[in-house]
Parts: C-alpha cells; sequence; structure tokens
C-alpha cells in the first residue's frame, strides 16, 4: 500500500511532520491540509538550485556569516498555517538555530525554480510565501530559458501586484543579505545559451 492510500482527510502540520516517513526518499508537502508528492528535479532544474545555492552562499560566507542557505526547508505560510507547509528550492536565513524541527523558522530569502510542468503550483507557493512575515525577498528562477522574476517587500511591508522580470543582461539584486550577480551565472552549469 503506497504512502498516498494511508492520508488522512485534511492534516495538520503535526500530523503531516509525525507522518513524513523518516529517512523516506519520497518528498512531499503540505498543501491546505493535503500531503501532494514532490517529483524529483529534472538535471537542468538540478543545475540551477546548484548553481544559485553556491553564488548566494559563497556571499554570505563572505560577507554575512551569520546567515546561511538552506536547500528545500519546509516553511510555514500565515496562510492556513496549521495546514500548510510548503518547501522551496532554497531559502537564506539569518536567524540562529534553534530546535533544528522539520519547518525553518524565519526565512528571509525563498528562491523557487520553475520548470513549465509546475507553473501553476511554483506561483501558488509563491503568493503563499508572501504571508510569511520574515520573507523579504522572492526569486524565481526559469528553467526553459535565462528569466527570472523578483519580488520585494516594499517599505510599507505590502507585496508589489507584479514581479520585477529579468533577464540575460540583467543582475539579480537580493537586498535583504546585500547579494548582487548577473543572471546568467544563476545559469553557468544548465546547458542553456547565454
Amino acid at each position: 500500500m503506497s504512502a498516498a492510500s494511508k492520508l488522512p482527510p485534511a492534516m495538520t502540520v503535526a500530523e503531516f511532520i509525525a507522518w513524513i516517513p523518516p529517512g523516506g526518499s519520497d518528498r512531499w508537502e503540505l498543501v491546505d491540509g493535503t500531503p501532494h508528492a514532490m517529483a524529483p528535479a529534472t538535471p537542468r532544474h538540478g543545475a540551477i538550485q546548484n548553481e544559485a545555492g553556491r553564488l548566494i552562499g559563497n556571499h554570505l560566507a563572505a560577507e554575512r556569516p551569520a546567515c546561511r542557505v538552506v536547500t528545500e526547508p519546509g516553511v510555514r505560510p500565515r496562510v492556513r498555517a496549521d495546514h500548510n507547509v510548503r518547501v522551496p528550492d532554497l531559502a537564506i536565513t539569518c536567524s540562529p538555530w534553534g530546535d533544528d524541527g522539520k519547518v525553518l523558522s524565519d526565512p528571509l530569502v525563498l528562491v523557487e525554480i520553475l520548470s513549465p510542468s509546475n507553473e501553476a503550483d511554483t506561483w501558488a507557493n509563491v503568493w503563499a510565501y508572501t504571508t510569511i512575515p520574515s520573507a523579504r525577498e522572492i526569486l524565481v528562477l526559469h528553467t526553459a530559458g535565462i528569466r527570472a522574476a523578483l519580488l520585494r517587500r516594499q517599505d510599507d511591508g505590502l507585496w508589489p501586484e507584479d514581479p520585477q522580470s529579468l533577464v540575460a543582461g540583467d543582475v539579480v539584486v537580493l537586498e535583504s543579505v546585500g547579494f548582487a550577480a548577473p543572471l546568467v551565472a544563476f545559469y553557468r552549469t544548465s546547458g542553456l545559451p547565454s
């Protein structure tokens, strides 16, 4: 019997965390009380994710050593917080280490890698991330071409209705951690023509 066939009707975050098999190879997120299996990343997705983590991680090591990049952490949006754990590709936090639970507290920056096959789910996650009080920036890197979208929380605490669009000649600036790099650097090992 598969794990999906054993699902209760509407899980809370606590039930979800207890349900996740320890050391299991499946990746799951909780969306409005329903566990969703996450497909393995494509090689291009993984290459972009790795480059983003390396670029940002190297910057943090040199300039913001109290901060760190975390790969595929669970985060809790404030929308139906008791029934949602989403999993971005990367997150940056500068908060001290906590209890080392299954959910990352206080993510500052969230990064998603957008594949055409999961576009709707990725954008649903992005808009859910805007409800996390600590989040300041959300970067969405595309796999179908060298382009990105960046959302930055405004001084009044609100998010813009539309993200800033970035293309191959642009620089990605993450103000919250003082990071800047050419967008093409994220795609160094992606096989996409620059």
